[in-house]
């Protein structure tokens, strides 16, 4: 299949969902990562959600987790 592109793994994560992700692992809470990056909280929920969708991460350990081991590729 020329002009087509197979991904293979998961979809990668933007650099803003790698920043939250970062703050996550470093102990932030949502309101820290909201001011620290000049977002609203609701922002910081949303790329936390996309994060969520795009990786196996369904609690806040796992969140950790992935920051820590894979910094989210």
């Amino acid at each position: 299949m020329s002009g087509h592109r197979v991904q293979s793994g998961p979809p990668s994560l933007s650099p803003r969902e790698l920043e939250v992700l970062a703050h996550i692992g470093a102990g932030l809470t949502h309101h820290q990562i909201a001011r620290r990056l000049g977002i609203s909280v609701h922002t910081v929920d949303t790329y936390t959600r996309r994060i969520r969708a795009k990786r196996t991460a369904p609690t806040l350990a796992d969140l950790v987790r992935l920051s820590v081991t894979q910094d989210g590729v």
